[in-house]
């Protein structure tokens, strides 16, 4: 059976106000609010939280209670694993000071008040914080147990797939959800027009959507990128951190050369990881000024594939253009009559018809947003014999320039966009984007991102914008020291001799538990003998000798507390005056408390040798206490 709390502890534990209590009931409802109905983990989410919440608010016994805090403790670092973000990492420490302030609580059986406890485990963190950083470097970089899964509905807001189907969206939503940041070296961001940063590739058409070619039917990958030195023609170093996806690739520009081991170029120009990111990911690009080797790779069969009879119009349109004997003269010609006929932009342009959809958008509707474009005019140019492909990523990125922080290129998923590739003879895959051919007046798309970041107050954005930028630092802090930044620092310091590497991590764990134990007796030692406690130990023991003037002695070990206990029952008229000195002293002795109450402190105590010294002089004999010793004592 659990003990009861006795009345410290429960005085230590009391539950907040009621009124406190509705406020943070409050706040839980609406962020329980705010969760996407459609995210696999939503309603487990909220009936663990509310379960947990009920679970405190009914536990009386000591175990209910050290339970729950043990289970916050656990959850803030599994939930702290799983997202590194700045954010999270805030509140899993807020969390952990909480359950740990919470489990001190129970445990000392002191009435201290909820500042105090915390200050007592923000002490204790920052006890632990040496051996938390050994751990952190040295121990091997291994992938967590599991990942939490991550919910990606069927929801048409903006954002890649890897299904490109325009005709089925009738209604496109921004989002204004992170996807990259990027910064520069040398803080030389690519114009506004060189802002492609291509992801997927599409080039497998059934007549109305396009997809990705499978790895296992796809041809291999190029071969991966080794480690070494930059070459001598690069311009910069671009440092990625990109938002968690179920995409194996990552934006990048297509050109620069990839300096991170898990990165893997394929034939088609796409940028791969080893495994989807499921969580923030960092990694290293050099520029270039040259082209990648993927695009000087020759066109396929599949690059010209065409189902026929299934958008019969579009067909024969692209056939009168195959008369024309260049493949520049044809290209030419598909952007003369985008820029000839009523298109419009809109993201609002309703679904089209399974059956001839490119028709239909070409020749009824025209109106529809990039993918619409991009769609039509890939598949009007493989109708005219020209090797094309569909291409989505982002275009565009705010260039943000944090105060005090190093700046940096933001982009959004609003910036999601789809264009298309061609191959040119002795000029490679060349990007082609059937959006622009739109004229401005008919196109006006809006900027996404800063359309929506300019819905909200000037001060916002600036607040958003210098939160961003240390988010940014802190990711590439924390996500940056990978297995290859710890192998880095474990080649400077061991070089080759990485059979050591036990002996050191053993040897900094011990370093580590020494530091530990050092601040604990460190602060141990201050609470223990500053100014302030022993000036209250002096006050203390002279209220001692006024007693024992009068024949009141404490046993060799006695504690404070009982023996003015006992003598109260033996004198009645120093009851309240030991009492309030008990009371003040143990205040004093073992509590944590402000220069100024440890001065009101100390002035009770005064207060309470004075009384006692004009009490005892009233004795016409000196009390004697049965059974004590003749020799003088001193408390704890």
């Amino acid at each position: 059976m659990s003990q009861p709390l006795s009345p410290a502890a429960t005085s230590a534990m009391v539950l907040p106000p009621k009124r406190l209590q509705w406020v943070v009931t409050g706040l839980l409802a609406i962020g329980l609010t705010g969760l996407d109905p459609g995210l696999p983990l939503s309603w487990p989410t909220i009936v663990l939280v509310v379960m947990a919440a009920l679970k405190l608010r009914e536990a009386r016994s000591r175990a209910e209670r050290r339970l729950v805090a043990l289970l916050q403790l656990v959850g803030a670092g599994l939930l702290g694993a799983q997202q590194p973000d700045l954010l999270p990492s805030a509140l899993q420490l807020a969390i952990a000071l909480l359950a740990l302030a919470g489990l001190l609580g129970l445990e000392l059986e002191l009435s201290l008040s909820w500042r105090q406890l915390l200050r007592r485990s923000a002490q204790v963190l920052a006890a632990a914080l040496p051996m938390a950083l050994v751990l952190f470097l040295l121990v091997p970089r291994i992938g967590p147990l599991w990942t939490l899964p991550q919910g990606w509905g069927a929801a048409a807001v903006t954002g890649l797939s890897d299904r490109l189907d325009p005709g089925g969206i009738a209604s496109l939503a921004s989002s204004a959800a992170p996807a990259a940041r990027v910064a520069f070296s040398d803080n030389r961001v690519p114009p506004e027009s060189e802002r492609y940063w291509r992801v997927l590739v599409h080039d497998w058409f059934d007549g109305q959507s396009w997809q990705r070619r499978e790895l296992r039917t796809a041809p291999a990958l190029m071969a991966p990128v080794e480690k070494g030195a930059a070459p001598a023609d690069a311009r910069a170093r671009q440092l990625w951190l990109v938002e968690p996806s179920r995409f194996e690739a990552v934006p990048w520009d297509g050109r620069a050369q990839p300096r991170s081991d898990d990165l893997r170029l394929r034939f088609d120009g796409e940028l791969l990881l080893k495994r989807p990111p499921r969580e923030r990911r960092h990694y290293q690009l050099i520029s270039e000024e040259q082209d990648s080797p993927w695009q000087q790779r020759p066109p396929s069969l599949i690059d010209l594939a065409l189902p026929k009879g299934a958008n019969p119009r579009l067909e024969a349109l692209g056939h009168q253009w195959a008369r024309l004997p260049e493949l520049r003269q044809r290209l030419a010609a598909a952007e003369a009559w985008f820029r000839s006929q009523p298109f419009r932009y809109t993201r609002s342009p309703g679904t089209l018809p399974r059956r001839a959809g490119l028709d239909t958008f070409l020749f009824e509707r025209q109106q529809g947003f990039c993918g619409h474009y991009a769609s039509a005019a890939t598949a009007l140019l493989r109708a005219a014999g020209v090797p094309a492909r569909v291409v989505s990523g982002y275009k565009g990125g705010t260039w943000v320039q944090p105060f005090g922080g190093e700046p940096y290129l933001d982009i959004r998923q609003a910036e999601a966009h789809a264009w298309s590739e061609v191959w040119l003879d002795g000029e490679g895959w060349q990007r082609l984007d059937p959006t622009g051919w739109v004229t401005p007046e008919r196109n006006a798309p809006p900027a996404p991102a800063m359309a929506l970041e300019g819905q909200a107050p000037l001060w916002w954005r600036w607040g958003q914008r210098q939160w961003w930028g240390i988010d940014l630092a802190w990711s590439r802090w924390w996500l940056g020291f990978d297995r290859e930044g710890q192998e880095a620092l474990l080649d400077t310091l061991l070089g080759r001799q990485r059979q050591w590497l036990g002996v050191l991590l053993l040897a900094g764990l011990g370093l580590a538990l020494t530091l530990s134990l050092a601040a604990l007796r460190w602060t141990q030692r201050l609470r223990d003998r500053g100014p302030q406690t022993d000036r209250h130990r002096r006050e203390l023991e002279r209220c001692l000798a006024a007693l024992q003037s009068a024949g009141l002695k404490p046993h060799g070990s006695e504690p404070l507390e009982q023996f003015c206990r006992r003598a109260g029952r033996r004198e009645p008229r120093l009851s309240n005056v030991l009492q309030e000195l008990s009371h003040h002293y143990t205040r004093a002795r073992f509590q944590w408390l402000s220069p100024t109450e440890m001065q009101r402190t100390l002035k009770h105590l005064r207060q309470c040798r004075q009384e006692i010294r004009r009490i005892c002089s009233s004795f016409s004999t000196k009390p004697s206490i049965p059974g004590h010793p003749s020799s003088p004592g001193r408390t704890s």
